[in-house]
């Protein structure tokens, strides 16, 4: 059974742009056919500040993995770019999230979904917004543009136009 899920990209280390771009080859290859992609967003790095600045990108996938599957083949394609896993919030080359995985609300040791950081990451919800506006989040009860708009991150979100991944 096919589900909708959504994921989020980013990159802030090499060509922010070519390990998009792999990602999403990679995702489209592996994991599920992509229905949907945001525009680029640039973004300052959210909690550890002091570093480059990321390409973001929330893409719609259909998938009939299962919610731990998909993790496993997410970080398999992460790992296959080249990211290493060091300091949290750190720079990375490579990095895919699960954001929601239909309205299941999953909540084990290695596995949170929907994403605990959604509601307040600007970074993330603009993206989700351009996408899925309607998108009701299944704990929270409330949209994407409800979500944004009561967003408490104040780090700016810059659409980087002509820009494709």
């Amino acid at each position: 059974m096919e589900r909708v899920i959504y994921l989020l990209l980013g990159s802030n280390q090499g060509n922010r742009f070519e390990n998009l771009s792999r990602a999403l080859q990679m995702v489209d290859q592996t994991v599920g056919e992509i229905i949907q992609k945001s525009a680029l967003y640039e973004t300052d790095a959210w909690g550890n500040e002091e570093q480059s600045v990321f390409v973001n990108q929330v893409i719609q996938i259909e998938s009939d993995l299962d919610p731990h599957a998909l993790l496993s083949k997410i970080s398999t394609i992460e790992s296959a770019i080249g990211r290493i896993r060091t300091v949290k919030w750190g720079p990375r080359i490579i990095d895919i999230d699960i954001l929601f995985f239909g309205d299941q609300i999953i909540n084990v040791e290695d596995l949170t979904i929907p994403h605990p950081g959604i509601s307040e990451r600007r970074f993330t919800l603009v993206p989700l917004c351009e996408i899925a506006p309607d998108f009701i989040h299944p704990q929270l009860k409330k949209t994407m543009q409800q979500l944004l708009a009561a967003c408490p991150d104040p780090l700016p979100v810059r659409m980087l136009n002509n820009t494709k991944c």
